[in-house]
């Protein structure tokens, strides 16, 4: 009864500020909770990130580490050499991979002669100098260490768990064992074991250098749970994951050790052991080793910004609070009834009804001015919900548009590698990434007859569709005009003659076309205005295709293209490319560069045809980082291998 007793002008009053005051709240919490629920979604990929880049960092030191051993088995279970013979092996090996800190080949006893003596020369580092030790020493018995006890009974390559080496290398180290065997009496028997040691200061390095906030920091465990690195260096060697949490009643964290051991990765909210901090930890295992990184987030110094931000929404939301009770008092009792009427319209606009009136005002003050905004609001709204529907529909029929004649234009390009598995005499890869959803480069390779390979790369002037529709029109033409007996200039004369008699929108092709015969590796090419391409050659040199002169094709209709030859030697490869390759541009507005593309081939000699093509892809990427790609980037590499 007291609440029917009370004036409009308090109802209102009451009422708004309730409903705002519950509006608030509901928007500062979602606001709160959603913003944290995305922090902590950045964070865990930032986490992921952090996790898989130093693992990958450290799984590149281990694996570069595990080939000297490796190579080294198959070389011993091959050939015999003598005691001066394996030393300078040996020292070669330490001396010459800054990654490994020791080597040594231990020698089952019979397998290095007949007298039966043990044989195991260690070479190793000790402060910038190589040293030499005899691990058939008695007092060493290397038979009974873990590193040459466990790969000879499982009969294949281990990393040991982290040791101090006492007698041997005399630091903490781990040793990565591979068993080798020899033929005896017509029976392969186990003959010994080659090791590579690495110091566990280099990755306690690598981890050490993980900053994260003011207190976040990584470590490294063993496939027991041994801490390799921590920033409690009393850990390191020391403890285990499970030890630390048995001693502090950690259940959580001994089912996190058991994850890490078990080679599993995840996210997620635990106590930190080094600062007593609630952190985010991340993990992810080691391929190589079967060990485990981890890092720990801090969740209060993460949380600050949102913390201090919700403050400021706070405070910020009390002085609204304030100022909006101020006016409402003030204007309450004269607009009540016009807003009663307004508030009423306008709650049904809230609910999508953009075609209830508007309360009709007849006063030319503010409220009726305010009435007459809300119908033109009503009105506009109207108009807009309808042209965004159809700008929406139109926007979403252009992309599955582009998407498509990005298909078909892929479509149009030869995807299988290699293209002609039957034809021993030479390998092939191509590949073409283009910058938008369709692009202007193109590739294309076929067989003339059953002895001459023709293949051309080229790049048309300009982006989008129409240099899409061009490049389609200039590989039909050129695969439509190439035929047996005719030379790479005449192709190219038909083709141009062709593209310039009907070319309204001026647009032009750079284009190098060549034919190789696969039976003496002669070369016969033309070079429209395109990149020179490089040959690569068996014996490691790296020359420019010289050029032909010719112009871009479409530019002059009667230009007359001219041939030169080259001879492919048996292991010479021609490498062809487009423009996007050298002239991607990185943050600092530098361009990758001829000079870059030469030194990478040349860094990337003697792989296989896929394996440069992608090599030179992956240092792009590297070089670009995150700059939008600008141009097309096509490249082609034909490795002649004779007959």
């Amino acid at each position: 009864m007291a609440m029917k007793n009370r004036g409009l002008a308090f109802k209102l009053i009451l009422l708004i500020l309730s409903s705002v005051t519950l509006i608030f709240l509901l928007i500062f919490s979602y606001n709160y909770l959603y913003s944290r629920k995305i922090i902590v979604k950045n964070i865990e990929n930032n986490a992921r990130n952090l996790a898989g880049a130093t693992v990958n960092r450290i799984d590149v030191i281990l694996s570069s580490v595990e080939k000297v051993p490796e190579n080294l088995a198959c070389f011993l279970e091959n050939f015999q050499c003598s005691g001066e013979e394996l030393n300078r092996l040996l020292r070669s090996i330490v001396e010459n991979n800054e990654k490994i800190y020791g080597s040594t080949i231990a020698f089952e006893p019979w397998a290095y002669d007949a007298k039966g003596k043990r044989y195991a020369p260690y070479y190793y580092k000790k402060n910038g100098e190589l040293k030499y030790a005899n691990l058939a020493e008695e007092s060493y018995e290397y038979s009974y260490w873990d590193w040459y006890q466990i790969p000879k009974e499982l009969n294949r390559p281990v990393w040991s768990e982290p040791y101090f080496d006492k007698g041997g290398g005399n630091i903490i180290m781990s040793t990565y064992s591979v068993p080798f065997y020899r033929m005896f009496e017509g029976k392969k028997r186990f003959a010994g074991i080659i090791t590579a040691d690495i110091s566990l200061s280099r990755l306690q390095e690598i981890v050490a250098a993980i900053k994260i906030e003011e207190t976040g920091y990584g470590f490294l465990i063993s496939k027991k749970g041994t801490f390799v690195t921590h920033p409690g260096k009393k850990l390191i060697m020391n403890e285990t994951i499970f030890s630390v949490a048995e001693a502090r009643g950690d259940k959580g964290l001994e089912e996190i050790g058991r994850e890490m051991i078990q080679g599993e990765s995840g996210f997620v909210l635990s106590k930190s052991i080094h600062t007593g901090k609630m952190c985010w930890m991340v993990y992810e295992p080691l391929a190589s080793s079967g060990w485990s990184f981890g890092a720990l987030f801090p969740q209060d110094e993460l949380m600050a910004d949102i913390t201090r931000l919700n403050r400021i929404v706070l405070f910020a939301g009390i002085i609204g609070f304030l100022f909006l009770f101020t006016v409402i008092v003030l204007i309450s009792r004269s607009i009540t009834g016009p807003l009663r009427e307004l508030s009423s319209a306008t709650e049904d606009i809230a609910t999508g009804n953009l075609d209830i009136s508007i309360p009709e005002i007849k006063t030319k003050d503010e409220v009726g001015k305010l009435a007459e905004s809300f119908d033109y609001m009503k009105k506009s709204l109207k108009q807009y919900i309808a042209d965004l529907t159809e700008t929406t529909a139109i926007k979403e029929r252009i992309e599955s548009e582009l998407q498509i004649a990005h298909d078909i234009q892929m479509g149009f390009l030869p995807k299988i590698f290699p293209p002609f598995p039957e034809v021993p005499e030479f390998d092939l890869y191509a590949i073409l990434d283009p910058a938008r959803e369709v692009g202007g480069d193109l590739y294309d390779f076929f067989f003339l007859d059953d002895d001459h390979l023709c293949f051309n790369v080229g790049d048309v002037a300009g982006k989008g569709v129409p240099a899409s529709l061009f490049m389609v029109i200039t590989k039909t033409l050129t695969k439509t005009k190439a035929a047996k007996g005719m030379t790479p200039d005449m192709i190219l004369n038909q083709v141009n003659q062709d593209i310039s008699t009907d070319n309204p929108l001026l647009l032009f092709v750079t284009l190098f076309l060549g034919i190789l015969n696969i039976n003496d590796g002669t070369l016969e090419y033309s070079n429209g205005g395109h990149n020179p391409p490089y040959i690569i050659r068996a014996t490691g040199d790296i020359e420019k295709v010289e050029t032909t002169s010719g112009l871009a094709l479409g530019v002059i209709e009667d230009f007359s293209f001219q041939s030169k030859r080259v001879v492919l030697n048996k292991g010479d490869s021609i490498f062809i490319y487009s423009d996007g390759v050298t002239e991607a541009m990185n943050s600092k507005l530098e361009l990758f560069s001829e000079k870059r593309l030469e030194r990478e081939l040349n860094n990337l000699r003697g792989r296989s045809v896929k394996e440069t093509i992608t090599g030179i892809m992956e240092k792009i990427r590297e070089f670009s980082q995150d700059e939008p790609q600008a141009d097309d980037i096509t490249m082609m590499i034909i490795k002649y291998n004779g007959r």
